[in-house]
Order: C-alpha cells, then sequence, then structure tokens
C-alpha cells in the first residue's frame, strides 16, 4: 500500500551519491565502474594518498585472475588496460611432495585446450591492475574518489544513511558498501559479527626470474606446513605464494635475500632452473573470516569485508569480483524496476546469490588446507590416489578445468 509519508521524506532526502564505497583497494574501484554502467553515481572513500595507490615500482605481487573475472573487468573498461601486460595461465599442475624430493608422481594436470573458451585465466601484476582501474575511475563522470579520509561514522535514516569522515565532512547516500577488508569497519559499525579461525600458516609472497620459460605453466605443489603456488609472469618470472607455519615463516622472512633463496630452493625444484628474488617480499596471517551477514540497513559487504579464505584455491580477488558482479546486477535491474537500490529486500537478493556459493568456497578451500597441509601417511595415499583418479577422468577434469576458469554456478551477466 502506498504511503505519503515515506514517499515524502524519500523525495525530500537529497544525496551527494546513490552509492558510497569505503575501500579504495582493488574490489571498491571495480565495484564502482560495475554500478556506473547502470547509471548509478557512485563516491570512494579512499583512506590512502593517491601516491600509494598509483606507485609503478615492481613489489612482487600479482593475481590470478580466472576467465570469468577477466570477462568482468572486460566489461567495465579495464581489461583492455591491462591485457598487453598479463601472461595466459595455459596449463596448472597439481602435484604433492616433501622439500627436497622429487614430486608424487599422481598429479592433476589442467590443460586449457580442454574447454572452448580460452586460457583459464591470467596472471597481472598488482601494479598494473590498481592503475587500470584507477584510471579508468578517473576517466569515468559517474565515479568520485576522496583520497586520503575515511568514514569514522554511520548512521542509518529513513530513506538513506549519512557518514561522517574523519575530515569532517558528512556525505549522504542511498547504499553504503563495505569494501574495506577483513577488518571491515564498514560492517562493525552495522553490528555484524564474524565467524571464521586462524590457521597458524602465514603466507609468504614474492616474485623470482629464472632462467628457464615457464610456458604459462602454473604450478601448485602440496608441502607438510602448507601449499607452495608458482604462478607464471609474463617474461622469465613467476609469482611464488608459499605458506609455512606462522614461526617458520617469521623466521624465513627474517633472512637475507641469499639465505631465503637457499630455504626456498629445496621446495621450489630445478625445473625452472637457476631462481633470483625480484622485487619486495610480504607475508601474510592465513585464516578464515566470513561475516555473518553480507547485508544490513542500507548496506553491503562486497570482497574480503564479506568473505576471507586460504589462498590455497587463488580464489580470493576472483569470489571478490563475483560479488561485484552479483550486486551490480540486483542493484542495475532494481534501479530498473524504480525500486529503492538500498531497501534490505533488495539487498537480500544479493545476499542470497552469493551466500550459498561463498560458503562452499570457504569449506572447499579450508578442507583442501587441513587435507593437503598433513605429512600424516594414511592422507598422502589418499589424496595422490584421489588426484590420480580425477586426473584419469575426463569429465572430471573438465569439469575441475571450469571450476579453475570460473565458469560453474550462476554467473552475474557481467561474467558471462
Amino acid at each position: 500500500m502506498d504511503n505519503p509519508a515515506a514517499r515524502t521524506i524519500i523525495l525530500s532526502m537529497t544525496y551527494d551519491s546513490d552509492i558510497l564505497i569505503v575501500g579504495g583497494g582493488l574490489n571498491g574501484p571495480a565495484t564502482a565502474l560495475a554500478l556506473a554502467r547502470a547509471g548509478l553515481r557512485v563516491t570512494i572513500v579512499d583512506a590512502l594518498p593517491p601516491e600509494t595507490r598509483l606507485n609503478d615500482d615492481f613489489d612482487g605481487r600479482g593475481y590470478a585472475l580466472a576467465l570469468a573475472s577477466v570477462r568482468l573487468l572486460d566489461r567495465i573498461g579495464v581489461w583492455d588496460r591491462v591485457r598487453e601486460n598479463s601472461q595466459p595461465m595455459l596449463e596448472i599442475k597439481v602435484t604433492d611432495g616433501r622439500a627436497g624430493e622429487a614430486p608424487s608422481p599422481f598429479l592433476l594436470h589442467f590443460d586449457h585446450a580442454e574447454i572452448e573458451e580460452g586460457p583459464m585465466g591470467h596472471m597481472v601484476e598488482d601494479r598494473y591492475l590498481r592503475r587500470a582501474l584507477m584510471d579508468a575511475v578517473a576517466e569515468n563522470d559517474l565515479v568520485t574518489l576522496r583520497y586520503s579520509d575515511t568514514v569514522v561514522d554511520q548512521s542509518v535514516e529513513a530513506a538513506g544513511i549519512r557518514v561522517t569522515l574523519s575530515s569532517g565532512d558528512t556525505l549522504s547516500t542511498r547504499l553504503l558498501i563495505g569494501c574495506d577488508g577483513r577488518s571491515s569497519g564498514t560492517a562493525e559499525r552495522a553490528g555484524i559479527k564474524r565467524t571464521g579461525w586462524a590457521y597458524g600458516q602465514t603466507a609468504l609472497v614474492c616474485a623470482i626470474a629464472h632462467e628457464k620459460p615457464h610456458n604459462g605453466i602454473a604450478h601448485q605443489l602440496f608441502l607438510p606446513p602448507g601449499p607452495l603456488a608458482i604462478l607464471p609472469l609474463p617474461g622469465k618470472r613467476s609469482s611464488i605464494v608459499w605458506s609455512e607455519t606462522a614461526e617458520r615463516a617469521a623466521a624465513f622472512n627474517g633472512l637475507s635475500d641469499a639465505d631465503y633463496l637457499e630455504v626456498l630452493r629445496p621446495r621450489f625444484g630445478d625445473f625452472l632452473g637457476e631462481i633470483s628474488l625480484e622485487g619486495q617480499r610480504f607475508t601474510y596471517p592465513l585464516s578464515l573470516s566470513i561475516a555473518n551477514e553480507f547485508v544490513a540497513d542500507r548496506l553491503a559487504l562486497v570482497g574480503d569485508a564479506a568473505h576471507g579464505m586460504h589462498p590455497v584455491a587463488g580464489q580470493g580477488l576472483n569470489a571478490g569480483l563475483r560479488d561485484i558482479g552479483a550486486l551490480a546486477q540486483v542493484l542495475g535491474e532494481a534501479q530498473r524496476r524504480g525500486e529503492d537500490i538500498g531497501a534490505i529486500d533488495v539487498l537480500r537478493r544479493y545476499q542470497e546469490w552469493r551466500r550459498f556459493d561463498t560458503a562452499m568456497l570457504a569449506l572447499t578451500t579450508d578442507l583442501s588446507n587441513r587435507l593437503f597441509s598433513s605429512d600424516n601417511p594414511l592422507l598422502r595415499v589418499a589424496r595422490d590416489v584421489g588426484m590420480g583418479a580425477v586426473n584419469a577422468l575426463p569429465g572430471l577434469r573438465r569439469r575441475f578445468i571450469r571450476e579453475a576458469a570460473g565458469l560453474t554456478g550462476e554467473l552475474p551477466d557481467l561474467m558471462r
């Protein structure tokens, strides 16, 4: 039934933008660009200064973007800006092993030639992807970016939400989106709790140069302390994501570059010849952290603000981009129907779409890490036999390839 009083409130309230996004990392700008395609005016509040975001120096960080994620970046006007600096992932080899020993003869081998769509994904360095997103934002008249500012308070009103910034400014918007990571202040201020646990592992991240070409092959080697991913970058370089126990990772990270390489070499092997470090070294404590709700009154969470998982499957950014595609579709359709895009019933459509997929991905990554981060002889036999069986069945293997490419499940239109 029509409510004239509520309609008067909505009509009388003015908004600084339709949507305000907290967080200027990767998910924030990508969300803004996806929403701008629907004609929505968006403001991004970024805590960091522009010189930090737009630093073009190579630091070793890179992202494995699934094919579905590449499609989304293409639709929002970003992919053409990074295409020439990307490295296609043509094959993925998954093996079990121990440091200093040859890998198990049982392996999973995924080849992009087994699907029709092309490479399963691409590797892109952080510096290129970040710059491409920021350049696209700067060129979009519907997106405003406020650097070096943070949200310190948020209050829901009858027809919108008002935020207070550390600069003292206040902004009103129809919908607030948190893209501010696992320690999301947006979620905390809304009273959204989180469920999760620490793994007692730390990811050591760096880039290496190597003597032999990688031929576009990504490797995932499961070692007892945690997985080691070797991901191809353009040229004779690869990105390394190496999980160790927290105590050992801290000790390794404290080593000189030369000693660090001496620890890495027996785990890495010699299949790419001599290796050397390039760029910086990073560490990231590993944990599972899932928001109990992805939405609240006039608020939605995206990416790590909604779900942070173990990097064993390399799906962190890809899961965030799938959130973005789903949320942009839900809000775009609501806008075209004349609905209030900040209404909780609209936002719950996004939550219902993403919650099950996210829960299954979190469960899969958690179980995979627990299954493979063990030197128990019975578990080693079981997982080696399992990998060998999957590899021997073309139909099942193709299903895994499509999963790696992000082509399964209910895909948003931006990823089709």
